[in-house]
């Protein structure tokens, strides 16, 4: 008497394998700038420092910021939040610590190591 051997593949091998959960890759996403300009009103410097900030947002963060410009004449109770003392000021609200810069903007390496875009060194 013969046996005769079947021969099947393993069930799982039919099956389209299951993707794991903890190997899904999740696309990297940069961390977007929360960043505040006071002002008040809408004085020759003011207008400077939010040109500065736009150029340099533009070069450095690539669309991953968001600017909000905040007129003290028009709302002064927003400058408590922020201890605002002198203007124009810029807040970085978003990425963590909370970091200030007073002054126009004009000066771009010392905006950049103040906002930790750019080591710290020689700015001069």
């Amino acid at each position: 008497m013969a046996i005769s051997k079947r021969i099947t593949e393993p069930k799982s091998a039919s099956r389209r394998p299951e993707q794991n959960k903890t190997q899904r890759i999740r696309p990297f996403k940069a961390p977007v700038w929360e960043l505040r300009l006071y002002v008040a009103g809408m004085t020759p410097t003011s207008i400077r420092a939010f040109e500065n900030l736009k150029k340099l947002c533009e070069e450095h963060l690539h669309g991953a910021y968001r600017i909000q410009v905040v007129d003290l004449l028009e709302s002064p109770t927003l400058a408590r939040g922020d201890q605002i003392i002198a203007v124009p000021t810029l807040v970085r609200r978003l990425p963590t610590p909370v970091k200030k810069i007073i002054g126009d903007l004009s000066n771009t390496e010392r905006v950049l190591v103040g906002l930790d875009l750019r080591p710290t060194g020689d700015w001069r």
